[in-house]
C-alpha cells in the first residue's frame, strides 16, 4: 500500500491511497483535477471512490468533476447538501458509525468538530495497511480508536505561534478564536495520540499544516518524541509505505 500526498494545506488538500493491485482510494478532492489525474497517471477508473471529511473548497474543490469521470463521492448528508451536485447518484450519503465497502477497501465515518455542516473523520481498512485512521479540520475528537496501523491526523496550528502574532499585531482576535474553534493544535494532536494504544502503528502522518502557524521541524520532533513512532510531515508529492507493519 502506497500514500500519496497530492497537497495538504490550507491552499488544498488530497490523499491517495493505492494497494498492490492498483486500485485506489481518493481521500479528499481539495485541489483542480488535473493535479489528481497526474497522481493516478491518469488512469482515473483506477479510483473506487472518494470520501470527503466535510464541504469545504480546500477539501472538495474538483468534487463536481470527479462527478464527471464516474468517481462516486461517500459523505455525509450535510455534506452533500452543501456541495449542490445536480447527479444525485454521484454523490453517497453516508452515515456515522456505519461501515461501507468501496472497491477493497472498507470506511467507518465519525463525527468531528468543525465550522460546517456535518463534517467527518473515516476510519479505513485494508488487508495491506490495516487499519488507518484519518482525521483533520475538528478541534477535538470524543473517541478513542482500538487497533491502529497507521495514522493520518491534523496539526494545523501551535498556540503560542498565534499568541505571538497577535501580541505584534500581525494577527487579529478573531483570526485566532477560528482557528481554535475549527483545527487540532500541535498540543491537541499530541494529546489525542497519546490516548491511543500506538504499539502496532507503523505510520503517522501530520497533515494540513498552516502556513503561518506552524513549524514542520517542531511538529515532528514533537510528535515523534511523544509518541515513539515513525512521523511524516506531509508535503507535496511525497509517497509513504503505508503497510500494515515495516516489514
Amino acid at each position: 500500500m502506497k500514500l500519496k500526498v497530492i497537497n495538504s494545506n490550507s491552499k488544498g488538500n488530497c490523499y491517495v491511497l493505492q494497494d498492490n493491485t492498483g486500485e485506489i482510494l481518493l481521500i479528499e478532492c481539495g485541489v483542480v483535477i488535473d493535479k489528481i489525474k497526474q497522481a493516478v497517471d491518469f488512469d482515473m477508473h483506477s479510483i473506487v471512490g472518494c470520501i470527503l471529511s466535510h464541504g469545504h473548497s480546500d477539501h472538495c474543490k474538483a468534487a463536481k468533476d470527479l462527478v464527471k469521470y464516474g468517481v462516486k463521492i461517500y459523505t455525509s448528508e450535510g455534506t452533500k447538501n452543501e456541495l449542490k451536485i445536480p447527479d444525485k447518484n454521484a454523490i453517497v450519503p453516508i452515515l456515522a458509525m456505519k461501515k461501507y465497502k468501496v472497491g477493497n477497501y472498507t470506511i467507518m465515518p465519525f463525527k468531528v468538530e468543525h465550522d460546517c455542516s456535518e463534517p467527518f473523520g473515516f476510519l479505513i481498512q485494508h488487508s495491506e495497511m490495516g487499519l488507518a485512521l484519518f482525521m483533520t479540520d475538528t478541534y477535538y475528537c470524543e473517541y478513542v480508536f482500538p487497533n491502529l496501523n497507521n495514522i493520518i491526523i491534523e496539526a494545523n496550528y501551535c498556540e503560542d505561534i498565534i499568541d505571538r502574532k497577535l501580541a505584534s499585531s500581525k494577527t487579529t482576535g478573531f483570526v485566532r478564536d477560528r482557528v481554535l474553534q475549527s483545527h487540532m493544535s500541535i498540543q491537541t494532536c499530541i494529546k489525542t495520540l497519546q490516548s491511543y494504544n500506538l504499539k502496532q502503528v507503523n505510520n503517522i502522518v501530520i497533515i494540513h499544516l498552516s502556513d503561518g502557524n506552524s513549524s514542520e521541524i517542531e511538529f515532528k520532533e514533537k510528535v515523534r518524541n511523544a509518541t515513539g513512532c515513525n512521523v511524516h510531515i506531509a508535503d507535496k508529492g511525497m509517497e509513504i509505505n503505508f503497510d500494515k507493519t515495516p516489514f
